[in-house]
């Protein structure tokens, strides 16, 4: 059997759970506090100051997002300000481009997850994808993903979906699923683009009721979030998220 051949997954082979996107949006859209919930608060730009990471944490307990979704520099920060509030710390790994060592992103997520960090999103390892070498692909995401599970931390693996071919999102899709991911991730917004709506869909069909999708990455308004959740998102990556939720009615 060759690579390509060892993740071909039939029907009976993965049981995707139903998974009701209009229900959950409905149920999230209903009021600004539900939708906050599904909202990954996120400050990842190079030139984030102290300041500014104070702010998004003040923020993520204000208005009770998600989590608060930094560079990994920020992390024990984050985790200080946000010690007992019930809000999680999200980091990246691998973060922007998918092109770190395996044994890297291995000791990125342990460390991390010392520090507080409960989300952990990680760049697949988007070359071997499309190099079809998706063992290498699988063998990457199990190893972090081990590594996060035995901190009762969530992966979220994000495929950059703007640099894929539908063939290739599939693959990876059903490669992350199977690998461990907790959640499928459209992008990281340093890309050529963000999430679609087409892609969102494409990423549930996949995964049913297994894991949660993300959809991150160019999310500005309510409008945007509102589509991701009818296509299927369950969760919103947004550094929009205060204006996201102040439309739908939070002061």
């Amino acid at each position: 059997m060759n690579d390509e051949e060892s993740f071909e997954i039939a029907d009976n082979e993965m049981k995707r759970p139903p998974y009701d996107a209009a229900a959950f949006a409905t149920a999230h859209l209903d009021h600004w506090q539900p939708l906050a919930s599904v909202i990954d608060h996120t400050l990842l730009r190079p030139d984030a100051t102290r300041t500014q990471v104070e702010n998004l944490c003040d923020e993520a307990i204000r208005y009770r997002f998600a989590c608060a979704m930094v560079n990994p520099v920020w992390a024990s920060t984050a985790a200080s300000l946000l010690a007992g509030t019930g809000i999680s710390v999200g980091v990246v790994i691998g973060f922007p481009l998918g092109a770190s060592l395996p044994s890297t992103l291995r000791q990125e997520a342990l460390a991390l997850t010392r520090l507080g960090a409960h989300d952990v999103d990680m760049v697949l390892s988007i070359g071997h994808l499309k190099s079809g070498d998706f063992k290498a692909v699988a063998r990457t995401i199990r190893g972090v993903a081990e590594v996060v599970h035995d901190r009762q931390a969530i992966l979220k693996v994000i495929l950059e979906t703007c640099l894929l071919t539908v063939e290739e999102k599939l693959r990876a899709a059903e490669i992350i699923v199977e690998s461990g991911g907790d959640f499928l991730k459209t992008s990281t917004g340093f890309s050529t683009a963000g999430a679609t709506v087409a892609d969102v869909g494409l990423l549930r069909g996949v995964a049913g009721g297994l894991c949660g999708v993300k959809a991150s990455g160019g999310i500005r308004s309510l409008e945007d979030a509102r589509a991701m959740l009818e296509a299927g998102a369950s969760r919103i990556g947004a550094s929009a998220s205060v204006a996201i939720v102040r439309a739908l009615g939070a002061e």
